[in-house]
Protein backbone atom coordinates (compact mmCIF):
# COMPACT_ATOMS: atom_id res chain seq x y z
CA UNK A 1 0.00 0.00 0.00
CA UNK A 2 1.47 3.37 -0.90
CA UNK A 3 1.53 6.29 1.57
CA UNK A 4 -1.10 8.38 -0.66
CA UNK A 5 -2.99 5.29 -0.12
CA UNK A 6 -2.65 4.95 3.41
CA UNK A 7 -2.91 8.25 4.26
CA UNK A 8 -6.39 7.80 2.39
CA UNK A 9 -7.58 5.25 4.21
CA UNK A 10 -6.17 6.49 7.89
CA UNK A 11 -8.85 9.68 6.88
CA UNK A 12 -11.41 7.45 6.29
CA UNK A 13 -10.39 5.99 10.01
CA UNK A 14 -11.34 9.25 10.94
CA UNK A 15 -8.06 10.31 12.60
CA UNK A 16 -8.88 13.90 13.15
CA UNK A 17 -6.07 15.84 12.44
CA UNK A 18 -6.16 18.60 15.36
CA UNK A 19 -6.98 15.49 17.66
CA UNK A 20 -3.86 13.65 16.92
CA UNK A 21 -1.72 16.92 16.50
CA UNK A 22 -2.97 18.04 20.34
CA UNK A 23 -2.57 14.61 21.58
CA UNK A 24 0.61 13.73 20.32
CA UNK A 25 1.66 17.35 21.65
CA UNK A 26 0.59 16.08 25.11
CA UNK A 27 2.26 12.57 24.72
CA UNK A 28 5.28 14.20 23.65
CA UNK A 29 5.00 16.86 26.57
CA UNK A 30 4.50 13.44 28.63
CA UNK A 31 8.57 12.70 27.73
CA UNK A 32 9.82 16.23 28.52
CA UNK A 33 7.76 16.28 31.87
CA UNK A 34 10.06 13.60 33.14
CA UNK A 35 12.76 15.99 33.84
CA UNK A 36 11.00 19.95 33.30
CA UNK A 37 8.71 19.69 35.70
CA UNK A 38 10.78 18.64 39.08
CA UNK A 39 14.14 20.64 37.69
CA UNK A 40 12.60 23.75 40.51
CA UNK A 41 13.12 21.36 42.94
CA UNK A 42 16.63 20.49 42.64
CA UNK A 43 17.96 22.29 45.46
CA UNK A 44 15.52 21.30 47.70
CA UNK A 45 16.39 17.65 47.03
CA UNK A 46 19.63 18.15 47.17
CA UNK A 47 18.91 19.24 51.25
CA UNK A 48 16.38 16.71 51.44
CA UNK A 49 19.04 14.10 50.51
CA UNK A 50 21.81 15.35 51.67
CA UNK A 51 23.73 15.01 48.62
CA UNK A 52 25.61 16.96 46.66
CA UNK A 53 24.29 18.74 43.34
CA UNK A 54 25.88 16.95 41.14
CA UNK A 55 24.19 13.74 43.03
CA UNK A 56 20.85 15.28 42.43
CA UNK A 57 21.75 16.27 38.96
CA UNK A 58 22.00 12.51 38.49
CA UNK A 59 17.96 12.32 38.78
CA UNK A 60 18.06 14.24 35.34
CA UNK A 61 21.00 11.52 34.16
CA UNK A 62 18.94 8.68 34.91
CA UNK A 63 15.85 9.81 33.69
CA UNK A 64 17.95 10.45 30.42
CA UNK A 65 19.17 7.51 30.27
CA UNK A 66 15.34 5.48 31.14
CA UNK A 67 13.89 7.49 28.74
CA UNK A 68 16.53 6.20 25.81
CA UNK A 69 16.72 2.50 26.53
CA UNK A 70 12.94 2.71 26.79
CA UNK A 71 12.95 3.95 23.24
CA UNK A 72 15.66 1.10 21.71
CA UNK A 73 13.60 -1.70 22.98
CA UNK A 74 10.16 -0.11 22.45
CA UNK A 75 10.61 1.22 19.28
CA UNK A 76 10.39 -2.25 17.83
CA UNK A 77 8.34 -3.56 19.89
CA UNK A 78 5.93 -0.97 18.71
CA UNK A 79 6.72 -2.12 14.55
CA UNK A 80 5.38 -5.61 15.49
CA UNK A 81 2.71 -5.16 18.12
CA UNK A 82 1.38 -1.76 17.00
CA UNK A 83 1.57 1.72 18.55
CA UNK A 84 -1.11 1.39 21.01
CA UNK A 85 -0.33 -1.22 23.51
CA UNK A 86 2.84 0.23 23.63
CA UNK A 87 1.40 3.90 24.76
CA UNK A 88 -0.48 2.16 26.99
CA UNK A 89 2.41 -0.25 28.57
CA UNK A 90 4.95 2.82 28.96
CA UNK A 91 2.30 5.54 30.12
CA UNK A 92 1.16 2.54 33.21
CA UNK A 93 5.27 2.49 34.02
CA UNK A 94 5.27 5.70 34.08
CA UNK A 95 2.55 5.97 36.95
CA UNK A 96 3.98 3.12 38.75
CA UNK A 97 7.84 4.42 39.06
CA UNK A 98 5.96 8.17 39.63
CA UNK A 99 4.49 7.18 42.77
CA UNK A 100 7.22 4.91 44.05
CA UNK A 101 9.63 8.07 43.24
CA UNK A 102 7.52 9.83 46.49
CA UNK A 103 8.31 6.58 49.04
CA UNK A 104 12.05 6.55 48.26
CA UNK A 105 13.79 6.76 51.87
CA UNK A 106 17.34 7.63 49.99
CA UNK A 107 18.86 9.30 46.35
CA UNK A 108 20.13 5.69 45.71
CA UNK A 109 16.12 4.37 45.70
CA UNK A 110 14.82 7.98 44.45
CA UNK A 111 17.43 7.43 40.98
CA UNK A 112 16.59 3.89 40.13
CA UNK A 113 12.78 5.45 40.03
CA UNK A 114 13.54 7.89 37.92
CA UNK A 115 15.46 5.32 35.48
CA UNK A 116 12.28 3.31 35.17
CA UNK A 117 10.15 6.45 35.27
CA UNK A 118 12.28 7.64 31.97
CA UNK A 119 11.34 4.35 30.16
CA UNK A 120 7.95 4.67 30.76
CA UNK A 121 8.26 8.35 29.60
CA UNK A 122 10.11 7.54 26.42
CA UNK A 123 6.70 5.32 25.10
CA UNK A 124 4.61 9.01 24.24
CA UNK A 125 7.85 10.66 23.65
CA UNK A 126 8.96 8.80 20.76
CA UNK A 127 5.16 8.02 19.87
CA UNK A 128 4.81 11.62 19.21
CA UNK A 129 7.17 11.43 16.36
CA UNK A 130 6.81 7.95 15.36
CA UNK A 131 2.63 8.44 14.48
CA UNK A 132 3.07 11.08 12.13
CA UNK A 133 5.72 9.57 10.22
CA UNK A 134 3.20 6.08 10.20
CA UNK A 135 0.24 8.72 8.42
CA UNK A 136 2.22 12.07 6.89
CA UNK A 137 5.40 11.98 4.51
CA UNK A 138 7.19 15.64 3.07
CA UNK A 139 5.57 18.95 4.24
CA UNK A 140 2.84 17.54 5.53
CA UNK A 141 4.74 16.03 8.00
CA UNK A 142 7.05 19.58 8.30
CA UNK A 143 3.72 20.81 8.94
CA UNK A 144 2.44 18.36 11.62
CA UNK A 145 6.05 18.18 13.41
CA UNK A 146 6.18 21.97 13.91
CA UNK A 147 2.63 22.98 14.60
CA UNK A 148 2.75 19.70 17.49
CA UNK A 149 6.39 21.05 17.78
CA UNK A 150 5.40 24.72 18.71
CA UNK A 151 2.05 23.43 20.82
CA UNK A 152 4.57 21.17 22.89
CA UNK A 153 6.83 24.63 23.76
CA UNK A 154 4.30 25.22 25.92
CA UNK A 155 4.90 22.32 27.87
CA UNK A 156 8.63 23.71 29.06
CA UNK A 157 6.20 26.45 30.00
CA UNK A 158 3.51 24.76 32.23
CA UNK A 159 6.04 22.41 33.66
CA UNK A 160 8.24 24.50 35.47
CA UNK A 161 5.97 26.62 36.63
CA UNK A 162 3.68 23.82 37.94
CA UNK A 163 6.56 22.59 39.47
CA UNK A 164 8.25 26.07 40.93
CA UNK A 165 4.52 26.45 42.53
CA UNK A 166 4.16 22.94 44.08
CA UNK A 167 7.37 22.88 45.07
CA UNK A 168 7.21 26.27 46.79
CA UNK A 169 3.79 25.66 48.53
CA UNK A 170 3.86 22.48 49.14
CA UNK A 171 7.28 20.58 48.41
CA UNK A 172 8.84 18.23 45.47
CA UNK A 173 6.90 14.95 46.74
CA UNK A 174 3.50 16.38 45.14
CA UNK A 175 4.99 17.11 41.81
CA UNK A 176 5.15 13.72 41.68
CA UNK A 177 1.82 13.25 42.28
CA UNK A 178 0.78 15.75 39.31
CA UNK A 179 2.80 14.05 37.12
CA UNK A 180 1.18 10.61 37.63
CA UNK A 181 -2.28 12.81 37.25
CA UNK A 182 -0.84 13.92 33.93
CA UNK A 183 -0.14 10.58 32.80
CA UNK A 184 -3.75 9.10 33.90
CA UNK A 185 -5.42 11.93 31.57
CA UNK A 186 -3.30 10.37 29.10
CA UNK A 187 -4.30 6.99 28.96
CA UNK A 188 -8.00 7.84 29.49
CA UNK A 189 -8.06 9.63 25.89
CA UNK A 190 -5.62 7.08 24.81
CA UNK A 191 -8.85 5.32 23.23
CA UNK A 192 -9.91 7.25 20.72
CA UNK A 193 -6.72 7.42 19.14
CA UNK A 194 -6.80 4.96 16.16
CA UNK A 195 -3.85 2.60 15.68
CA UNK A 196 -1.81 3.50 12.75
CA UNK A 197 0.28 0.38 12.25
CA UNK A 198 -2.39 -1.55 11.37
CA UNK A 199 -1.60 -6.30 11.18
CA UNK A 200 -1.37 -5.56 7.56
CA UNK A 201 1.69 -3.39 7.73
CA UNK A 202 3.37 -5.02 10.99
CA UNK A 203 6.29 -7.65 9.95
CA UNK A 204 6.10 -11.18 9.94
CA UNK A 205 8.85 -12.21 11.51
CA UNK A 206 9.67 -12.44 15.54
CA UNK A 207 10.17 -8.66 17.27
CA UNK A 208 13.93 -9.22 17.30
CA UNK A 209 14.25 -9.38 13.86
CA UNK A 210 12.32 -5.76 13.50
CA UNK A 211 16.43 -4.61 15.47
CA UNK A 212 17.85 -4.85 12.28
CA UNK A 213 16.46 -1.79 11.45
CA UNK A 214 18.92 0.38 13.99
CA UNK A 215 22.56 -0.92 12.01
CA UNK A 216 20.68 0.53 8.72
CA UNK A 217 19.72 3.32 10.14
CA UNK A 218 23.02 3.75 11.24
CA UNK A 219 24.56 3.14 8.04
CA UNK A 220 22.29 6.07 6.60
CA UNK A 221 24.58 8.96 6.62
CA UNK A 222 21.67 11.72 5.62
CA UNK A 223 19.13 10.23 8.66
CA UNK A 224 22.45 10.05 11.12
CA UNK A 225 23.67 13.59 9.91
CA UNK A 226 20.08 14.74 11.01
CA UNK A 227 20.30 12.52 14.29
CA UNK A 228 22.86 13.73 15.93
CA UNK A 229 22.33 17.48 14.51
CA UNK A 230 19.14 17.61 16.68
CA UNK A 231 21.05 15.27 19.46
CA UNK A 232 24.15 17.82 19.80
CA UNK A 233 21.08 21.09 20.14
CA UNK A 234 19.21 18.42 22.52
CA UNK A 235 22.31 18.18 24.87
CA UNK A 236 22.85 21.85 24.70
CA UNK A 237 19.06 22.31 25.91
CA UNK A 238 19.71 19.62 28.71
CA UNK A 239 22.52 21.55 30.13
CA UNK A 240 20.48 24.54 30.39
CA UNK A 241 17.58 23.39 31.81
CA UNK A 242 20.11 21.13 34.65
CA UNK A 243 21.91 24.26 35.24
CA UNK A 244 18.83 27.19 35.05
CA UNK A 245 17.48 25.93 39.31
CA UNK A 246 21.43 26.45 40.36
CA UNK A 247 22.00 29.42 38.71
CA UNK A 248 18.46 31.34 39.00
CA UNK A 249 18.03 30.51 42.24
CA UNK A 250 21.00 29.59 44.16
CA UNK A 251 23.53 32.51 42.60
CA UNK A 252 20.42 34.71 41.93
CA UNK A 253 18.51 34.46 45.17
CA UNK A 254 14.84 33.95 42.76
CA UNK A 255 12.20 31.33 44.29
CA UNK A 256 11.47 28.47 42.84
CA UNK A 257 7.65 30.15 41.31
CA UNK A 258 10.10 33.19 39.78
CA UNK A 259 11.97 30.52 38.45
CA UNK A 260 9.13 28.66 36.84
CA UNK A 261 7.77 31.83 35.51
CA UNK A 262 10.97 32.83 33.71
CA UNK A 263 11.46 29.28 32.00
CA UNK A 264 8.49 29.05 30.70
CA UNK A 265 8.67 32.73 29.30
CA UNK A 266 11.58 31.62 27.97
CA UNK A 267 9.75 28.31 26.36
CA UNK A 268 7.72 30.51 24.31
CA UNK A 269 10.47 31.45 22.19
CA UNK A 270 11.31 27.78 21.68
CA UNK A 271 7.39 27.18 20.26
CA UNK A 272 8.02 30.88 18.05
CA UNK A 273 11.29 29.37 16.79
CA UNK A 274 9.68 25.99 15.73
CA UNK A 275 6.86 27.81 13.67
CA UNK A 276 8.98 30.28 12.22
CA UNK A 277 11.09 27.74 10.76
CA UNK A 278 8.26 27.06 8.90
CA UNK A 279 8.66 30.14 6.97
CA UNK A 280 11.98 28.80 5.27
CA UNK A 281 12.03 27.04 1.65
CA UNK A 282 14.19 25.20 1.50
CA UNK A 283 13.09 23.85 5.52
CA UNK A 284 17.19 22.94 6.09
CA UNK A 285 17.62 26.62 5.35
CA UNK A 286 15.46 26.77 9.11
CA UNK A 287 18.57 24.36 10.61
CA UNK A 288 21.09 26.17 9.55
CA UNK A 289 19.96 29.39 10.53
CA UNK A 290 19.11 28.28 13.99
CA UNK A 291 22.52 27.04 14.39
CA UNK A 292 24.41 29.57 13.10
CA UNK A 293 21.80 32.06 15.73
CA UNK A 294 22.88 29.25 18.62
CA UNK A 295 26.51 29.68 17.91
CA UNK A 296 26.33 33.66 18.27
CA UNK A 297 24.24 34.08 21.19
CA UNK A 298 26.18 31.12 22.93
CA UNK A 299 29.72 32.91 22.92
CA UNK A 300 27.73 35.87 23.84
CA UNK A 301 26.26 33.89 26.72
CA UNK A 302 29.90 32.31 27.62
CA UNK A 303 31.32 35.74 27.54
CA UNK A 304 28.93 37.38 29.69
CA UNK A 305 28.67 34.01 32.25
CA UNK A 306 32.67 34.47 32.77
CA UNK A 307 33.13 38.21 32.95
CA UNK A 308 29.90 39.65 33.75
CA UNK A 309 27.69 38.31 36.88
CA UNK A 310 24.39 39.85 36.18
CA UNK A 311 21.27 37.86 35.95
CA UNK A 312 19.26 40.30 33.46
CA UNK A 313 22.36 40.01 30.41
CA UNK A 314 22.24 36.23 31.06
CA UNK A 315 18.20 36.17 30.95
CA UNK A 316 18.47 38.27 27.68
CA UNK A 317 21.07 36.07 25.90
CA UNK A 318 19.27 32.67 27.22
CA UNK A 319 16.32 34.66 24.63
CA UNK A 320 18.07 33.92 21.19
CA UNK A 321 19.58 30.50 22.32
CA UNK A 322 16.00 29.00 22.83
CA UNK A 323 14.17 30.88 19.93
CA UNK A 324 17.22 29.27 17.89
CA UNK A 325 16.56 25.79 19.64
CA UNK A 326 13.04 25.68 18.61
CA UNK A 327 13.94 26.23 15.06
CA UNK A 328 16.30 23.16 15.15
CA UNK A 329 14.24 20.76 16.65
CA UNK A 330 11.57 21.32 14.49
CA UNK A 331 13.78 20.61 11.34
CA UNK A 332 15.70 18.00 12.49
CA UNK A 333 12.95 15.74 13.88
CA UNK A 334 10.86 16.58 10.43
CA UNK A 335 14.33 15.72 7.64
CA UNK A 336 15.73 12.37 10.24
CA UNK A 337 11.93 11.02 10.32
CA UNK A 338 11.44 11.76 6.51
CA UNK A 339 14.72 9.69 5.85
CA UNK A 340 13.73 7.00 8.27
CA UNK A 341 10.30 6.40 7.61
CA UNK A 342 9.94 3.27 6.04
CA UNK A 343 11.10 2.17 10.20
CA UNK A 344 9.59 5.31 11.71
CA UNK A 345 9.20 3.36 14.94
CA UNK A 346 13.14 2.26 15.45
CA UNK A 347 13.95 5.80 13.54
CA UNK A 348 12.13 7.78 16.12
CA UNK A 349 13.91 5.96 18.96
CA UNK A 350 16.96 6.34 17.25
CA UNK A 351 16.84 9.82 17.08
CA UNK A 352 15.82 10.02 20.71
CA UNK A 353 18.53 8.09 21.96
CA UNK A 354 21.28 10.39 20.60
CA UNK A 355 19.82 13.29 22.23
CA UNK A 356 19.81 11.78 25.40
CA UNK A 357 23.23 10.31 24.89
CA UNK A 358 24.03 13.95 24.82
CA UNK A 359 21.71 15.16 27.85
CA UNK A 360 23.12 12.20 30.11
CA UNK A 361 26.35 13.30 29.82
CA UNK A 362 26.28 17.18 29.96
CA UNK A 363 23.68 17.42 32.60
CA UNK A 364 26.04 16.43 35.62
CA UNK A 365 28.90 18.43 34.01
CA UNK A 366 27.50 21.84 34.16
CA UNK A 367 27.07 21.05 38.14
CA UNK A 368 31.06 20.70 38.54
CA UNK A 369 32.75 23.64 39.80
CA UNK A 370 31.67 26.84 39.27
CA UNK A 371 28.47 26.24 37.58
CA UNK A 372 28.69 29.57 35.95
CA UNK A 373 31.82 28.35 34.12
CA UNK A 374 30.95 25.39 33.38
CA UNK A 375 27.54 26.16 32.22
CA UNK A 376 29.38 28.24 29.45
CA UNK A 377 31.96 25.85 29.24
CA UNK A 378 29.49 23.41 28.03
CA UNK A 379 27.19 25.47 25.56
CA UNK A 380 29.91 27.12 23.58
CA UNK A 381 31.12 23.17 22.77
CA UNK A 382 27.63 21.75 22.16
CA UNK A 383 27.29 25.17 19.94
CA UNK A 384 30.06 24.26 17.57
CA UNK A 385 29.61 20.80 17.28
CA UNK A 386 25.57 21.88 16.60
CA UNK A 387 27.22 23.98 13.83
CA UNK A 388 29.56 21.87 12.50
CA UNK A 389 26.50 19.13 11.92
CA UNK A 390 24.22 22.22 10.10
CA UNK A 391 27.02 22.51 7.48
CA UNK A 392 26.99 18.62 6.54
CA UNK A 393 23.01 19.40 6.84
CA UNK A 394 22.96 21.78 4.44
CA UNK A 395 25.22 20.26 1.91
CA UNK A 396 22.43 17.31 1.45
CA UNK A 397 19.57 17.53 -1.37
CA UNK A 398 16.39 19.48 -0.07
CA UNK A 399 14.07 16.41 -0.60
CA UNK A 400 11.34 17.76 1.01
CA UNK A 401 10.72 20.24 -1.11
CA UNK A 402 10.78 18.37 -4.36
Amino acid sequence: MDCCQYIMDTKKNTINFTFLVLYLAGLSAFGSFVNDMFTPALPEMSRYFHCAIPTVQLGLTMGMIGLGIGQIVLGPVSFKYGRKPVLVFSVVLFMVAAVICIFSPTITVFLICRLFQGIGGSGGYFLARTIPADVYGGRQLAKCMAVMGAINGFAPVCAPVVGGLVAEHLGWKPIFIVLTLFALMLLCISPRLKETMPPSRRPQGSVWSNFRNYPRLLRNKPFMIHALFKGSALGLLFAYISSSPFIFQNHFGWSELDYGLFIGFNAIFVATGSMVSLKFKPLKNAAFAGALILLIASVAEAVILFFVDNFWIYEICLLPIVFALGMIFSVTNTLAMNEGRSAAGAASALLGVIGYIYGAVCAPLVGMGNILHSFAAVILALAIVTFIFALLSRRLPANLDN
